[in-house]
């Protein structure tokens, strides 16, 4: 599995969201992207890291940064996910873990002591130009988007 590091192209991607409708990557350029990748929409750890950028989107859109959410979740989930949850970003879906493996999100990971293949939460801060920024593997889910914050300079 490659790992993507700060001056990488951030791979370009066309993916499915909530709605039915494609997103690409290459329609933020110009913006600063914040693309995080989440193990399961609904579940406890996954819902409380999108709350967190849930209630600091309007911060991070005053700084110049969207906020993009990837799963293997199907759009019909994602989107019981976002109405259960309120959450106003893109939720998109990546059933073939095509974009997962690209960011190097999927792989081994240790889940109670064993080794597995899994999603790794993981985020990416991605220029304008897309290039990357900052490349976290294996978040916390709690705290997460705070340290974000605080990294970035937003308040």
């Amino acid at each position: 599995m490659s790992r993507l590091e700060p001056g990488d192209a951030a791979p370009d991607f066309t993916l499915t969201d909530a709605d039915g409708n494609d997103v690409s990557l290459e329609s933020f350029r110009g913006t600063r992207v914040i693309l995080y990748f989440y193990p399961a929409a609904m579940t406890p750890g996954c819902t409380k890291q999108a709350c967190d950028f849930r209630d600091n989107l309007n911060s991070l859109a005053g700084h110049g940064f969207a906020v993009l959410g990837v799963s293997k979740d199907t759009p019909a989930k994602l989107q019981k996910f976002r109405e259960h949850d309120a959450l106003t970003f893109p939720l998109l879906s990546d059933t073939g873990l095509d974009v997962h493996k690209a960011y190097g999100a999927y792989g081994e990971k240790t889940n109670y002591g064993k080794t597995i293949m899994g999603v790794i939460r993981s985020t990416f801060v991605i220029d304008a130009d897309g290039k990357i920024e900052k490349a976290l593997y294996n978040v916390k889910a709690t705290g997460h988007v705070a340290r974000l914050l605080k990294e970035l300079g937003v308040s």
